[in-house]
């Protein structure tokens, strides 16, 4: 049995749930991995961002977005509202911002205005994974015709760069 590891990292958006189709990258991953029939595990360690199958809709608003894209944020919008404030939601609680202010990280400088993220961890824990299993059959990852694997991140507050880790096991 072969093993093979690769990960890639996704730039996300400002101001919106941030939608990837990443259906190209695992099947350029796949092929390199040599991989004829075995499964593929894709996870991310990121917890207000999420992974889904789904066929492509087509239509795009003029962000980019499918339109189905746009009826989900819709959805999410009002079963999680944009956090907009402090205390709209309990978390994050101040221990959780001590914390959070601790932390040194150059690309995401600590302010407290960044942890008004409740929302994406809610959506991202109703939504569901940060990981999907997906089956590699005579070379081939099966996604179907129109089936993509979408990436989103829900966390609207900033740009990010985001790593999707990607682990095949099976035979050559």
């Amino acid at each position: 049995m072969k093993i093979y590891n690769q990960s890639f990292t996704i730039q996300t958006v400002c101001g919106r749930p941030s939608y990837h189709d990443i259906r190209e990258e695992i099947k350029t991953i796949v092929k390199q991995s040599n991989v004829q029939n075995g499964i593929l595990v894709i996870q991310t360690i990121h917890t207000t961002c999420s992974f889904y199958y789904d066929e492509t809709m087509h239509d795009e608003n003029y962000f980019g977005d499918e339109y189905l894209q746009v009826d989900i944020n819709e959805t999410m919008e009002k079963i999680a509202p944009k956090m907009t404030c402090e205390n709209q939601y309990h978390s994050p609680g101040p221990k959780h911002i001590e914390f959070g202010l601790s932390l040194s990280d150059p690309q995401y400088p600590a302010k407290k205005w960044v942890m008004l993220n409740t929302d994406a961890h809610i959506r991202s824990s109703i939504f569901g994974t940060n990981s999907m299993t997906l089956i590699i059959k005579n070379g081939e990852v099966q996604l179907g015709s129109l089936g993509r694997v979408y990436f989103v991140d829900w966390d609207h507050l900033r740009e990010r760069n985001r790593t999707i880790s990607i682990l095949i096991m099976g035979e050559e």
